[in-house]
């Protein structure tokens, strides 16, 4: 598995576990720096701190263009990947929109439901065509 790959992974798990147990994100990423074995890669901390970061616009993004599902009644777990993944979509620049997507299904049909990795990429999809301008369009 890809060294990125792997962060992705270690991001949602953090993101999953501050939603669930209701913690601060930055707090249950600071626990598992302490105690990780082997260490959180750099890749997780700049993804679970770029969603605490921009955590309000991320969340009404998913809001917005998750078809018929509020944020809150998302499964848990498809939370956290789309959130991870919208950030990776909109403010990391050093990855291709089509890698975060990727990523972000494969995480989803490892991780969640059967239905899960279709509406993973649709939402993405939506928020991509919204957000992102395409080169040579005005």
């Amino acid at each position: 598995m890809a060294a990125r790959t792997k962060a992705r992974k270690r991001a949602v798990d953090v993101l999953y576990e501050a939603d669930l147990r209701g913690d601060d994100r930055l707090a249950v990423l600071r626990d598992r720096i302490e105690t990780a074995n082997p260490p959180v890669p750099d890749h997780t901390v700049r993804l679970v701190e770029g969603v605490a970061e921009h955590a309000s616009r991320i969340d009404s993004l998913i809001d917005a263009h998750a078809a018929n599902w509020s944020i809150d009644r998302l499964p848990d777990v498809d939370r956290a990947i789309l959130r991870m993944a919208v950030f990776e979509l909109l403010w990391a620049d050093d990855v291709p929109d089509v890698v975060v997507i990727d990523e972000a299904v494969e995480l989803a049909k490892t991780l969640s439901t059967d239905d899960s990795p279709g509406y993973v990429n649709g939402v993405l999809g939506a928020i991509l065509a919204a957000e992102v301008p395409t080169p040579g369009v005005s």
